[in-house]
């Protein structure tokens, strides 16, 4: 019984720092500066949303402000990832295009028959 409480205060002492370390490690939980609100407000007005008190069709606006503003984010990070890695578009100045047979079944045989059929 003294062993079996001892190990699991260890495994306890051991564990503590680990659970704690890990709630640090996900930048998502990490708190929005006011000027990371501001430049976000900045692109969603540049992207047509304006923020007025009486808005009818608020959900509607800012979600498609907010579409706009992602499918730009997107095009900047794919350009990005375009001009980081040209190589990755063309082989040996060739472009990758075309298909493989990599993975197609293997014909075991031309006449028809199995390959064990004279064993």
């Amino acid at each position: 019984m003294k062993a079996l409480v001892s190990t699991l205060l260890v495994a306890c002492a051991l564990a503590a720092p680990a659970a704690a370390f890990a709630q640090t490690a996900n930048p998502a939980n990490t708190p929005v500066t006011r000027a990371q609100v501001v430049a976000d407000l900045v692109r969603l007005e540049q992207a047509g949303y304006r923020p007025v008190a009486n808005d009818l069709n608020y959900p509607d606006d800012i979600q498609h402000a907010e579409a706009i503003v992602a499918q730009e984010q997107a095009q900047t990070q794919t350009q990005t990832a375009q001009q980081a890695a040209p190589g990755s578009t063309a082989v040996g100045g060739v472009a990758m295009t075309g298909s493989s047979d990599a993975g197609a079944p293997l014909v075991a045989s031309v006449d028809g028959q199995s390959i064990y059929a004279h064993h």
